[in-house]
C-alpha cells in the first residue's frame, strides 16, 4: 500500500511541475522572451494548454471575474499542495 501512496505523490508532483511550467511559459510569452511563431514553443504551449484547460475551466467557474488576471493556476497549485498535505498526514492508512 505504501507504493500506492508514493505513486499518488509522484502524480501530484508531476501535476505541480506542469502547472508551474505553464505559468512560467505564459510569463515568458507575454514578456516576449518566447515566440509562439517558433514550432517547438507552439507545440509545447499547445500541449500544456490542452492538458490544463479542462482543469482551469472548472476552477474558473467558481472564481470571480478579475479581468486579465487569471487566478486558476494559483488555485490549482494550492489544491495540489492541499491534496499532498492530506495524503502525507494520512500516510498511516496506507501502511
Amino acid at each position: 500500500m505504501v507504493s500506492i501512496l508514493q505513486i499518488l505523490l509522484l502524480v501530484i508532483s508531476v501535476a505541480k511541475f506542469i502547472v508551474i511550467a505553464h505559468i512560467i511559459m505564459s510569463w515568458l510569452i507575454n514578456f516576449g522572451v518566447l515566440n509562439l511563431h517558433q514550432p517547438l514553443v507552439r507545440q509545447i504551449w499547445d500541449g500544456i494548454s490542452q492538458l490544463l484547460n479542462p482543469i482551469y475551466s472548472k476552477i474558473r467557474q467558481f472564481l470571480p471575474n478579475t479581468g486579465t488576471l487569471d487566478l486558476a493556476p494559483l488555485v490549482a497549485i494550492l489544491a495540489l499542495l492541499a491534496l499532498e498535505i492530506i495524503l502525507r498526514n494520512n500516510a498511516v492508512y496506507f501502511i
